[in-house]
């Protein structure tokens, strides 16, 4: 009788130690939006997922401003019991560098930030992932469309103009937009393509009327966009205009949807969550990348995709996994400049060969409020973006793109 009620406490000593060391840990995550957000959504799938697999227990609080308000939810949450915490939107960093000051045992992430690797706090961490790489793939599948339409004379090689939704002129949408423009290139030489700012990460109204004035004006032939509504996959599908999207799939989308790329953070989250739980050091970037499964390219739909989409799609990713593809290999793409030596005002950072080749960049990596370029980014002849912090620094403005 002793020995089973001894084996009794002891099982329950255990659940006990695994109710506070695992299951009783509490991870706290703060959101720019709610799930009407595509980009806020696949941050909230993706930290449910994560800590359903590693049996942690997660706080949520969405609609979280960038300003006070993110300070002030930080501290909940650490007041709260959590052992981590994770803000998903750039306005957020200083407010979290904030708390991780102030909160030094607790650790705390933030995606798309520039600051960790200055700062170096041993508890604030940023995390990007390599989403160039599937921009681009997503890219091949928006070119080879183009090129069908060319080659059954729905087009004439003159009007082959995507359109592109953009939030705003920063590096992280420039290194997207790109992207996606240089796989669409790499199929299609004739192409090019327009951007529109909306100004906004989450305005559907606007992202709507941006998305039907490339289409009016801009007589765009296929859209895409790095915005979080489903405003112009909408406008799209009423056009039955092909249309590359964002952080998910659209497929119920049938006259419209392509394709698709997105950053799946689970891979971060088991990361972050797995160091909390193990006491394991992080480093102050981490980078998700195509190749361990952070980067996501959507199967190409038939129904609206050119023949042999997917087998392009499919050689480029093995491609890029084996080292083949830099997206920014500057063979790929020209600047424009006037006269000898007279750089484009939007390349005051770079260094451009008398063919409109950029030879050298200073990168503003080192985010002081400056603005100015401080690290040399062009490696081996390709723009190493993503290696010298987690959130891009690509932001040269390149040949066949036009910003409205």
């Amino acid at each position: 009788m002793k020995k089973l009620l001894l084996g009794v406490l002891t099982c329950c000593a255990a659940l006990s130690l695994m109710a506070c060391g695992k299951g009783g840990t509490k991870i706290g995550f703060i959101f720019l939006h709610d799930e009407k957000s595509t980009y806020d959504k696949n941050f909230i799938d993706a930290a449910k997922d994560a800590c359903k697999e590693l049996g942690v227990t997660p706080l949520l609080k969405t609609n979280i401003e960038e300003g006070e308000g993110c300070y002030n939810a930080a501290k909940e949450l650490v007041n709260k019991g959590c052992k981590g915490v994770f803000a998903d939107s750039f306005g957020h960093e200083d407010f979290m560098i904030r708390a991780a000051k102030e909160y030094k045992n607790v650790q705390f992430g933030h995606a798309t930030g520039t600051k960790a690797h200055t700062e170096k706090l041993d508890n604030f961490h940023n995390a990007f992932a390599s989403i160039y790489e599937g921009r681009y793939v997503a890219g091949i599948a928006a070119g080879m469309k183009i090129q069908e339409m060319i080659n059954n004379n729905t087009i004439t090689a003159d009007k082959a103009m995507m359109g592109y939704v953009g939030a705003h002129p920063y590096a992280e949408v420039v290194s997207g937009y790109t992207s996606f423009y240089l796989g669409a290139k790499s199929v299609c030489k004739d192409v090019k393509m327009t951007v529109r700012y909306t100004n906004s990460w989450y305005d559907e109204s606007a992202e709507k009327t941006t998305c039907e004035t490339l289409i009016s004006t801009d007589k765009a032939v296929l859209i895409s966009q790095h915005a979080d509504s489903q405003g112009a996959p909408s406008v799209c599908e009423a056009n039955k205009v092909p249309n590359v999207f964002y952080n998910g799939s659209n497929d119920k989308l049938v006259n419209s949807y392509l394709t698709s790329s997105r950053i799946n953070w689970r891979p971060f989250f088991k990361y972050f969550i797995n160091s909390i739980l193990n006491n394991t050091k992080m480093d102050y970037d981490w980078v998700g990348t195509i190749d361990n499964g952070a980067v996501e390219v959507y199967t190409a739909n038939t129904k609206i995709a050119a023949p042999g989409t997917q087998e392009a799609m499919d050689k480029a990713i093995a491609d890029i996994k084996a080292g083949k593809i830099h997206v920014f290999d500057t063979n790929n793409f020209t600047v424009s400049y006037f006269g000898d030596g007279v750089k484009d005002f939007t390349n005051l950072n770079a260094t451009v060969d008398e063919n409109g080749k950029v030879t050298g960049y200073l990168a503003d990596v080192d985010d002081d409020g400056k603005f100015i370029g401080e690290t040399e980014v062009i490696t081996n002849g390709y723009f190493s973006e993503s290696t010298k912090r987690s959130a891009p620094y690509f932001d040269i403005r390149i040949d066949g793109i036009t910003e409205k």
